[in-house]
């Protein structure tokens, strides 16, 4: 069954629909693009749900979790799965519940007192990657939306704060946590082009430090932040040229034994759709307006990225009522969702040709950041429900 057949014959809106065939497609091709120094792990934070982590299963190399929870979450869906534990606020709960899974094989860390709380309570070897929060300059982050570095930042450590933490891990005490190398997600959202740039600056800067302080380079890990365009659902990240670079990245640098990306949104974005019924049909100040069920309380991104999220109306010819059918022709609307707020806004001024009270639309793009980080409590609406979708399996 397709996506558009689903959504057009469920009951229960809104619902998100997920195409795991798709996915693991899309993940075969990425991973076919990239040179086999570069690791593959899937960002859990942009979706969870454990279809999907294990419909990746096989195809990446293992998952980036940033919390205890997730780490809870992402070990039960895929248990034999290696793990890489991130996030810049762990809490001495959390590392516990860590260092009692093998499965986390390597951590970033994120500060100096992070360091020194995992030396504490280590009692098994821990491999470690150091979180640099690089300056970038010439400005290579001007205008990007999401910096997560090359700026103050809550994120990773500057570099002066780095040669300290070396100094700390060659003195007694720190003799459970080995130097793997070095961790810089910088940015998001940036094409093949910069963000290679950013990749170049991250590894020869490691490579800098590791020769001035006389340690092997075995890993590098160059975060995610692959570019998903949501005005234009067909532009791709370009993974072809992105792992061209990056094997001539790795040739120039022959010491460096492994280069890992981190993709989350880039992965799951296009695997996903959001459901939903259009309730009503209304004019307000010479604008035309959708209003339909569910709404940003289930799907957040367009709100917190400012963006309208695309989508497909899905006709139905029936209309039950004997009432008017509240009707919006050639012309362009704004969908909002059912929330007292006028930021529950999912698109706006998106032209149609046709929309009326009783259609279905169906929201492509919806297969990160969704339901995940939306506020599902307010106005305590129900919740949409789930369906997966394996034509492949």
């Amino acid at each position: 069954m397709t996506v558009r057949t689903a959504a057009a014959t469920l009951t229960g809106l809104p619902a998100y629909l997920y195409d795991l065939a798709a996915l693991r497609a899309h993940a075969a091709e990425v991973r076919a693009a990239l040179p086999a120094r570069v690791e593959l792990y899937y960002a859990a934070k942009a979706n969870p749900e454990a279809p999907l982590l294990a419909a990746l299963r096989g195809l990446v190399d293992g998952y980036e979790v940033s919390s205890g929870g997730e780490l809870t979450h992402v070990h039960a869906a895929v248990p034999d799965a290696p793990l890489a534990f991130g996030g810049p606020g762990k809490s001495p709960e959390e590392i516990a519940a860590a260092l009692r899974l093998p499965a986390v094989r390597r951590w970033h860390v994120e500060s100096e007192r992070e360091l020194r709380a995992l030396a504490a309570a280590a009692d098994r070897p821990v491999d470690v990657l150091l979180r640099a929060n690089l300056p970038v300059g010439d400005g290579a982050l001007d205008g990007v939306a999401l910096a997560m570095g090359g700026r103050p930042t809550p994120f990773g450590m500057d570099p002066d704060r780095i040669e300290d933490c070396l100094a700390l891990l060659a003195s007694p005490g720190f003799e459970r946590l080995r130097l793997r190398g070095i961790h810089a997600h910088l940015a998001s959202g940036l094409p093949a082009t910069e963000l290679l740039r950013l990749a170049e600056r991250i590894v020869g800067w490691s490579a800098g430090l590791a020769a001035r302080h006389g340690f092997p380079l075995h890993e590098v890990n160059v975060g995610g932040g692959m570019a998903v365009d949501y005005a234009d659902p067909e532009a791709r990240f370009d993974w072809t040229a992105f792992g061209r670079g990056l094997a001539d990245l790795l040739d120039r640098h022959p010491a460096l034994g492994t280069l890992r990306i981190e993709p989350g949104r880039a992965l799951t974005a296009y695997c996903g759709w959001y459901a939903t019924e259009v309730l009503d049909v209304k004019h307000s100040h010479g604008e035309a307006f959708a209003v339909v069920r569910g709404g940003t309380h289930h799907l957040r991104t367009p709100a917190t990225r400012g963006h309208s999220q695309p989508f497909t109306v899905l006709p139905v010819d029936h209309w039950p009522h004997p009432w008017p059918r509240p009707t919006a022709t050639g012309t362009r609307i704004t969908v909002s969702g059912q929330l007292c707020t006028p930021k529950d806004v999912l698109a706006a001024r998106a032209p149609v040709a046709e929309l009326r009270a009783g259609d279905r639309l169906l929201f492509a793009m919806a297969g990160a950041y969704g339901w995940n980080i939306s506020h599902h409590e307010f106005l305590m609406h129900p919740r949409p429900s789930f369906h997966y979708l394996d034509d492949g399996a």
